[in-house]
């Protein structure tokens, strides 16, 4: 008997529709399953025309440096191989860090990380002509070691001093002398300036290499954290320099040392040393140095322009801000010597501005209700800058290029979602990176023009083992709160969705100043463990609350002297929209975040403690006065001006409150948000006699992480969510 083509149909169409793959914590954190690829290692060489990667010879599996052309992907040439660098029988790693002309090779062997931006290492020249290997120091391991420009010397640091390498005579000069542990440092950044200001190398040569601008910090008032390290047959401790909100922090002076005579200037930065130095660099002539000075409340920022052979400086601009000004890395010093760009929010919004060297402002290059978000640089040949901004949505990124004069504005990417973009020396050419909450990473080469080259990467393959296992995609939605708030969210929900059930909630929080989590981008492995839950029955959803970033000044900076109020009512407001949702068990919603999304979650489940029947909080501030004073004093001031906006949303007040199941991680080496605030949130919930589960990692640092921590971590969290939500 012949079956009816329309049931041959249907059976067809369910054979092919196979039910979606089990995600393991296992295919997220130890198999790699869902691994997409990149092409971060190409470096464009300074032609603009060509760059190198290092690549693999595929007959011999020798790898090797190589160098292509960005017209047709082509290999020009070998440069050199692994077999050209082996040192006294030691093999070095390959590396791509060429100094400015393009004949020698900076290698970094060895590498200890320090913390969240520095390292040690041992560094190695090689010379790409005569074959020759120069070990940078044979005296211990160095920091930050740096060409310079001629390519004739390396300048790094250690044990806080600077040092330079002279690579024609080898002799090796110290030009610092006094730094000390915990004490002094010369050219590296402290602790609170590296997590905070974003860098940890603190020194920089001149443009013709005959002089070194360095920071010098004097920490020796700064008061000692001390982290038990558990390693040992007897622990010991570990001892640094870590000022916390309202406490001392080190004195910033800023030096330039001359090589020709061996003398060193001190530069004028005013005689107040309760501030800071968040940015210098190097104007386009070699003797003038641009010093960045800011008040300690961070919303007066002085550019002050220094003659480094005598140290007198003058203020040429000067940015206020009534609540506090983000520091950047875009100002640029253009070429012709008279002008400069920075960003700003002057108006409100993060824009583009052209000034003369006088700080006089020329113009307003950007401008509109969203943000530049980035600065790729600036082709002074046609007088262009390109950038990226949200300015088709806060949810995405987008490439641009624009005049300098303001007109002639041209978007270069294309495909909704989050695009990055790596330019080529000369702006020929620029790889642009694209993903969005449905597709992973999909790399093509551009001309300028924005035209397509070629496809890079499309991680085809990536997106296939997602689709196999039902990773979709997030949904995003926005509500308004009772205050009329719109705020945006998204919700990553069950494959076999059915509207007519009613699931539990994990909501996802982080919650601080300036951040997102509610973007049109691929997920990464903390989002992989939503559909590993989503799997599980569960929905997870995730609200960007106020004080977060690129919706404007007014938006991120509401929470300015009360951080930790109006988070947490948007929190409790969007768990209550979501309670009204007909597919949501309101009995059942629970929230996690970690460090300040931990902290959220604290307050959540103790101020909002009717509306959470669960929450989780890993490495969390519990309360501001044990946080550094540079981020902290930002958006509070100090505990003596605040001390309500300090004490008035710490969870440790209100642990008496906590009603639902709670779960409190903490790695116990953590250098950043200290293991002290767990263990006195833990303190306050034992005295307020509530029941509570909490886990420790031992010696682990604020990120948790390392051999089977990972998995370990999140298996804890999953059976938690499980037992109790």
């Amino acid at each position: 008997m012949k079956l009816p083509l329309i049931i041959l149909m249907l059976m067809g169409s369910t054979a092919l529709a196979q039910p979606p793959k089990n995600i393991t914590l296992e295919d997220i954190f130890q198999k790699g399953t869902f691994d997409t690829k990149t092409v971060s290692g190409l470096r464009s060489l300074r032609d603009g025309k060509t760059y190198v990667s290092i690549e693999s010879n595929p007959e011999t599996k020798i790898a090797y440096v190589a160098k292509s052309n960005y017209r047709d992907g082509k290999i020009v040439e070998a440069i050199y191989t692994e077999k050209d660098i082996i040192f006294k029988g030691k093999k070095l790693p390959l590396s791509t860090d060429f100094n400015q002309d393009e004949t020698k090779v900076l290698i970094a062997a060895d590498s200890e990380p320090i913390y969240r931006r520095s390292s040690k290492a041992n560094y190695y020249v090689f010379d790409l002509a005569s074959k020759k290997i120069t070990e940078v120091s044979s005296k211990g391991k160095q920091q930050f070691a740096t060409f310079s420009p001629d390519g004739s010397k390396v300048a790094f640091v250690r044990d806080n001093n600077i040092f330079i390498k002279d690579l024609l005579n080898l002799q090796e000069v110290q030009i610092t002398q006094d730094g000390a542990s915990n004490k002094i440092i010369n050219g590296g950044a402290d602790w609170v300036y590296e997590e905070e200001f974003a860098f940890a190398k603190a020194f920089f040569w001149s443009s013709d290499s005959k002089k070194i601008a360095y920071y010098k910090f004097n920490e020796t008032e700064v008061p000692v954290y001390s982290m038990t390290i558990f390693e040992q047959l007897y622990p010991h401790e570990y001892q640094y320099k870590y000022p916390k909100a309202g406490e001392k922090n080190s004195i910033v002076s800023i030096h330039c040392y001359q090589l020709a005579d061996g003398k060193t200037t001190r530069i004028d930065v005013g005689n107040e040393q309760n501030q800071y130095i968040p940015r210098i660099k190097w104007t386009q002539n070699p003797n003038l140095l641009c010093v960045l000075r800011m008040n300690r409340h961070q919303n007066k920022l002085d550019y002050l322009f220094a003659d480094v052979t005598t140290g007198t400086s003058k203020v040429v601009l000067t940015e206020e801000n009534k609540y506090y000004i983000n520091v950047n890395d875009d100002l640029t010093f253009l070429q012709n010597g008279k002008q400069f760009l920075l960003t700003s929010e002057h108006d409100g919004y993060n824009h583009l501005y052209l000034y003369d060297m006088d700080g006089n402002k020329i113009r307003q290059i950007t401008a509109g209700a969203w943000l530049v978000t980035k600065l790729y640089g600036v082709n002074e040949k046609t007088g262009t800058a390109y950038y990226q901004s949200t300015e088709k949505s806060p949810l995405q990124r987008d490439i641009y290029a624009i005049d300098v004069t303001g007109k002639n504005k041209k978007q270069l990417s294309n495909s909704p979602g989050t695009n990055s973009a790596t330019f080529s020396t000369d702006f020929s050419y620029y790889i642009l990176n694209h993903s969005d909450t449905h597709s992973p990473a999909y790399i093509t080469l551009n001309d300028k023009d924005g035209r397509l080259v070629r496809v890079l990467e499309d991680n085809k393959k990536a997106k296939q083992i997602a689709d196999q296992y039902g990773i979709k995609g997030s949904e995003f939605f926005q509500f308004s709160t009772a205050n009329g708030i719109n705020l945006n969210g998204y919700l990553v929900k069950p494959v076999d969705f059915d509207p007519s059930k009613k699931y539990p909630v994990l909501m996802y929080v982080y919650g601080g100043p300036g951040s997102q989590n509610v973007t049109d981008s691929w997920t990464g492995s903390r989002s992989l463990w939503f559909y590993y839950l989503a799997q599980k029955g569960y929905i997870v959803a995730c609200i960007d609350n106020r004080g977060t970033g690129f919706r404007g000044e007014e938006f991120q900076k509401s929470t300015y002297l009360n951080l930790g109020r109006l988070e947490t009512e948007d929190q409790i407001e969007g768990a209550k929209w979501l309670s009204k949702q007909p597919y949501v068990d309101p009995e059942r919603i629970g929230i996690w975040g970690w460090s300040y999304g931990g902290y959220m979650a604290s307050l959540c489940i103790t101020r909002g403690a009717d509306i959470f029947k669960l929450a989780i909080a890993v490495a969390p501030v519990t309360t501001w006065r044990y946080y550094d004073s540079i981020y902290t004093e930002r958006y509070l001031r100090t505990p003596q001006e605040n001390p309500q906006g300090y004490d008035d949303n710490s969870p440790i007040n209100y642990a008496d409150r906590l009603k639902g199941k709670f779960l409190l991680i903490h790695g116990t080496g953590d250098d950043n948000v200290h293991f002290q605030n767990s263990i006195m949130f833990s303190e306050a919930l034992i005295q307020a006699n509530k029941p509570f589960e909490q886990a420790y990692y031992p010696n682990k640092n604020h990120g948790i992480h390392g051999g089977n921590t990972s998995i370990h971590l999140y298996g804890k969290m999953t059976d938690f969510i499980m037992k109790n939500l």
